[in-house]
């Protein structure tokens, strides 16, 4: 059993990372067709990364998740979310701060932000013009934003409100294409040389960011009260074991992974499933037909339940990976994985595209077939959209919710049809992969008839 990196890329360190920011799926493509589902990749300035698209491998590493570092291997990812973000922490600390968010992603908390989803994007649809083309992604943000901003944030209105919505917005659009994001993967980008450069326009507005978030965390602590469901005041009421509460720079910078982790993620994934929807009649037809058959007065839980409107969400989830690879593990001791010996210090790197794609899981894979998930069961470790083992996205609950009632309450009020006949092809934004052009849509009519939602009573 050797203790080398397997399959190992011999490209130059510099020209695999430049492959790797501009196509990171046509980079996977085209070394696991020539190794396998485990390769080494050399990424220059970044390290040695083991990339591994075997689903037994995975599942290994899913259970035993103690055994590696997650946080240390997402030091990329600081510059967004701060040094205090879930996403890099590591041992009793990831743990007693994992304990404490999760409550207000789960459970009865959700119904409570089913309606404000469905009114949400009542509000933004009904500015949509007939005959008017628009962009699904830029319209499935303007949805995703609100709904971070009101059930997260806790915003929906005054002087803050007002500022923080466009400033997220430009903050999150600098890094909107494969150059620009390139300064969050080469660090000689990451210097402050006057107020023209990418970088230090970046910094400006997460200062900025970071200011108005303290002063509305001051403004709760100071005036306290109990009724409020958003997820901002759920996390400064919970307590830890010894009474103590989440810091004020630990809930900013959660928040801002909240902001980064769920806003992007999901307004791609609705861009993506309008996509298909539509360029798929008998998917349409499909789905118009499911979310008819509710008949009126449908609560927004009843809606979230429909098996083929799931299916639509996972199918897409599936085909379009929000993120190429799941958060690297970094191995705190020597570990047997698939017959090879990795020593301590090595990063893996699940991918969820190779497994995602693998023709012995999901035959056709490049085509769009809902159907599969009411044929058969997934594991864990052969869908994993939300990543696994004890890293799995706290928010996976609440994005669910949000891709079927947003998509629900769309197509139930409003037809429409893509306004260009061509194929989508991806590429990269900041961390993330969405569609090129964000996909151009038209309404080109209303129905009489939609699905009426009406408050979850109990």
């Amino acid at each position: 059993m050797s203790s080398q990196l397997p399959n190992r890329i011999t490209s130059p360190p510099w020209w695999q990372l430049l492959n790797w920011i501009a196509d990171p799926i046509g980079f996977q493509e085209k070394y696991s067709q020539k190794y396998g589902d485990i390769f080494t990749m050399r990424l220059s300035g970044l390290g040695s990364f083991v990339v591994i698209g075997n689903p037994q491998v995975i599942g290994a590493i899913f259970s035993q998740d103690s055994h590696f570092d997650v946080g240390r291997a997402n030091k990329l990812a600081e510059p967004l979310v701060g040094r205090n973000s879930l996403m890099l922490l590591d041992g009793a600390r990831h743990r007693r701060e994992r304990k404490l968010l999760m409550p207000p992603f789960h459970g009865e908390r959700l119904q409570t932000y089913a309606l404000a989803i469905c009114s949400i994007t009542e509000q933004v649809a009904s500015q949509w013009q007939v005959n008017q083309p628009f962009v699904a992604r830029t319209a499935m943000q303007q949805i995703s934003l609100e709904v971070i901003l009101q059930i997260v944030f806790g915003l929906s209105e005054g002087e803050r409100y007002r500022q923080l919505k466009p400033l997220l917005t430009e903050w999150l659009d600098m890094t909107d294409s494969p150059l620009r994001s390139s300064m969050l993967f080469l660090r000689f980008l990451q210097q402050d040389w006057g107020a023209w450069t990418p970088w230090s326009q970046m910094k400006r507005r997460q200062r900025h960011v970071h200011e108005l978030l303290q002063a509305e965390i001051e403004e709760r602590r100071n005036n306290l009260d109990e009724g409020r469901t958003d997820v901002l005041s759920l996390m400064m009421a919970v307590r830890d074991e010894n009474g103590q509460a989440i810091g004020d720079e630990e809930l900013r910078d959660e928040l801002l992974t909240i902001l980064f982790a769920g806003h992007e993620t999901t307004a791609t994934t609705l861009a993506w499933a309008f996509y298909q929807i539509h360029q798929q009649p008998d998917v349409r037809e499909k789905l118009l037909q499911e979310l008819d058959s509710l008949g009126e007065n449908s609560s927004p839980m009843k809606i979230a339940e429909l098996p083929y409107l799931t299916a639509v969400c996972q199918e897409t989830l599936r085909m379009y990976p929000v993120i190429p690879v799941l958060f690297p593990r970094i191995t705190k001791s020597p570990v047997k994985l698939g017959g090879h010996l990795f020593e301590k210090e090595t990063t893996l790197m699940p991918s969820i595209y190779l497994v995602h794609y693998r023709e012995d899981l999901y035959p056709n894979a490049q085509q769009f077939k809902p159907e599969r998930f009411l044929e058969r069961q997934y594991s864990p470790n052969e869908y994993f959209p939300f990543g696994g083992g004890s890293r799995r996205c706290l928010g996976y609950a609440l994005a669910q919710l949000e891709m079927k009632l947003v998509l629900a309450t769309v197509l139930s009020k409003y037809q429409l049809a893509l306004a260009e006949d061509k194929p989508v092809k991806l590429q990269r934004r900041g961390f993330t992969l969405a569609p090129t052009g964000g996909v151009r849509i038209v309404m080109t009519g209303t129905k009489q008839k939609s699905v009426v939602l009406q408050k979850v009573v109990g």
